[in-house]
């Protein structure tokens, strides 16, 4: 019996479905949660979330949120989430190329400023990683040859 799990950002559902295992990267490390799960709450950090099904694999990726368990649901809360499969690669790279050169400029006046053009690259470099990691949108499981 699968668990149903909904990941949601901040202006959109980014996916929703029932999975075997969903693991997703939380701030003590990376958890995998199964089907009947003891209830818990947990934030997540910049990382990758995979949801697997028997044949499948989804992969996303997160830059922070909430991760709220249930025995029967999962519901990811994400600041921003992204299927893997969607990520624009020239935007990416243009948004890391942008981010480095401000960096290189020297610290901005103010530390929100600096802030943002740090987390900008992160989520940039997490974007353009996870891409060349793992660029096939689906992972069919089973197909040995």
């Amino acid at each position: 019996m699968p668990i149903r799990c909904e990941i949601v950002s901040q202006d959109r559902l980014v996916w929703e479905g029932d999975a075997d295992m969903v693991i997703m990267p939380g701030t003590e490390g990376e958890m995998g949660i199964l089907p009947h799960h003891a209830p818990l709450l947990t934030t997540l950090q910049f990382g990758v979330i995979k949801v697997r099904t028997r044949t499948q694999e989804e992969v996303f990726t997160v830059s922070g949120g909430v991760a709220e368990i249930q025995p029967e649901i999962i519901t990811i809360l994400a600041d921003a989430a992204e299927n893997v499969g969607e990520i624009d690669v020239a935007r990416a790279d243009a948004a890391r190329r942008r981010a480095e050169e401000m960096l290189k400029a020297g610290p901005p006046a103010d530390t929100d400023s600096y802030l943002a053009i740090e987390a900008a690259l992160r989520r940039s470099n997490l974007r353009l990683d996870a891409v060349r990691r793992y660029r096939q949108v689906r992972r069919e499981y089973g197909d040995q040859g």
